[in-house]
């Protein structure tokens, strides 16, 4: 049943208030019935006052149909902010709907760095049809920012920004802030970069420091000279163990020759650390770090068979040893039973282990100062907990079969296991970093393998020398 007006005006309420979970199924159906209907009005009533975050939500929500025509029952006044808040094969899926015209003026009202994650999006026929549309001055800049290499620096930064010469008081600047209408000044910024008439980077003055000097103090005298700098070829991550390592808020990008060409702001980097996390999640998980909820069906269906295909060959390896041991197996049902016991509890210390070491290696914490201080810590760590469940899970065996022989197997096998996860925990990682391989994407495999090569082998192997089997 659609919503009346008051029931409307509450869930819109509603929803600015808690996003997406508080957003009812029939607000949904409202507002894709009234794009149906094309009734531009009541889209405009209905979502016309949600915040970008909150529409990027909606849009998350809507069908496929009805995503790219809200954009055109809403016209200009649809913010296109909203795009960079929904997931990247939703955002294709849309732009792919939209008229150039539409994509065109949409592109106008956008932030720099917001412009280039549309147009770096699009086909390049389109994103050539759209550039030429623009301004000449808008259309340089935006070829520029698309010309450094994805996921740069030079990609991320707003090229909007206010430089002054060192001459200039800080008076001045003030006077200049005042008189400058708010298309000429960035809509959010925190400092005035200081420039030679080459736009060379000689310093930065930030705000709180500006109103603080007195009206005659000339910029070179009240600005930071040593002000920490990216390069615009620089990664988007490297940029982001910057602000994290330093607490910044803000940072130039410079070209090779120290020229200003934009500003990174806190806003972006947030956008570039929550990314990193959700791939090395998706990484060790064994999924592919672009999948998305709103992926094509048949490419997560393949994406997935590929790392499930690499766990099956592990599998083989696995059950390879276990057939060496086929023998010794008949002979005692009992190591069948407790054997998945050492490789799982292996399995599940060298997780741990490899999960810290990954995490370690992405934020730098773990290169190769500390890698063999790190490695011995983990194998005593390791050896800790190898001895404590080795004397739980050799009683528990011992009176569990009650056969008091499976106790010291059973807890010599557990802190060989143990011991081995820890090691390989750490050094795979290390290993695959060393040799450019991305070790979220890589270990898991190896470090599964390891762990349940060694469990299996040893646990057999000092059963069989134990028992005397054959």
């Amino acid at each position: 049943m659609p919503l009346d007006h008051e029931d409307t005006a509450t869930a819109a309420e509603d929803f600015r208030e808690d996003g997406a979970a508080s957003l009812s199924r029939e607000f949904v159906l409202d507002v894709e019935g009234a794009v149906a209907l094309g009734d531009s009005a009541r889209v405009h009533e209905l979502v016309g006052d949600l915040h970008e975050a909150d529409l990027g939500a909606l849009l998350e929500l809507l069908s496929h149909e009805a995503r790219p025509r809200l954009v055109e029952l809403m016209g200009a006044d649809f913010d296109f902010t909203a795009l960079m808040e929904v997931g990247e094969a939703t955002r294709e899926e849309i732009l792919e709907e939209l008229p150039v015209e539409t994509l065109v003026e949409g592109v106008r009202e956008l932030e720099s760095d917001d412009a280039v994650a549309i147009l770096e999006t699009l086909e390049p026929k389109e994103q050539d049809e759209v550039l030429d549309a623009l301004p000449a001055q808008e259309r340089i800049v935006l070829r520029r920012s698309l010309d450094y290499p994805e996921d740069s620096a030079g990609r991320l930064m707003q090229t909007t920004f206010v430089a002054a010469p060192p001459f200039w008081t800080a008076g001045r600047v003030l006077d200049f802030f005042r008189e400058s209408g708010e298309e000429n000044l960035p809509e959010n910024f925190f400092e005035v970069f200081v420039v030679d008439p080459s736009y060379h980077l000689l310093g930065t003055v930030f705000l709180d420091a500006l109103v603080r000097a007195k009206p005659s103090a000339r910029l070179e005298e009240i600005m930071e000279a040593d002000r920490r700098r990216v390069k615009a070829t620089e990664d988007g991550a490297e940029a982001a163990r910057l602000f994290e390592r330093y607490n910044l808020v803000s940072v130039p990008v410079v070209d090779e020759t120290e020229r200003l060409v934009g500003v990174l702001t806190i806003d972006d980097i947030v956008d570039v650390i929550q990314e990193q996390a959700s791939e090395e999640i998706l990484a060790l998980g064994g999924v592919n770090p672009e999948e998305e909820l709103t992926d094509d069906f048949w490419w997560i269906v393949r994406s997935r068979f590929t790392w499930l295909f690499i766990y099956m060959l592990a599998a083989f390896i696995t059950s390879s040893v276990l057939k060496t041991f086929q023998s010794q197996l008949e002979q005692m049902v009992a190591l069948a039973v407790l054997g998945p016991m050492v490789a799982g509890q292996g399995g599940s210390s060298a997780t741990q282990t490899m999960t810290v070491a990954v995490r370690s290696l992405a934020t730098r914490e773990l290169n190769r100062g500390n890698a063999l201080r790190i490695i011995f810590r983990e194998l005593a760590i390791g050896a800790v907990n190898g001895a404590a469940f080795g004397l739980v899970t050799g009683i528990v065996a011992a009176s569990w079969f009650h056969n008091i022989g499976l106790g010291p197997v059973m807890a010599l096998a557990m802190f060989t296991n143990l011991v081995a996860g820890a090691f390989g925990g750490v050094v795979v990682p290390l290993v695959c970093d060393r040799l450019k391989f991305d070790p979220a994407v890589s270990s898991g495999p190896f470090v599964t393998t390891i762990t349940d090569v060694i469990g299996y082998s040893s646990f057999l192997t000092i059963a069989s020398l134990w028992f005397h089997l054959s």
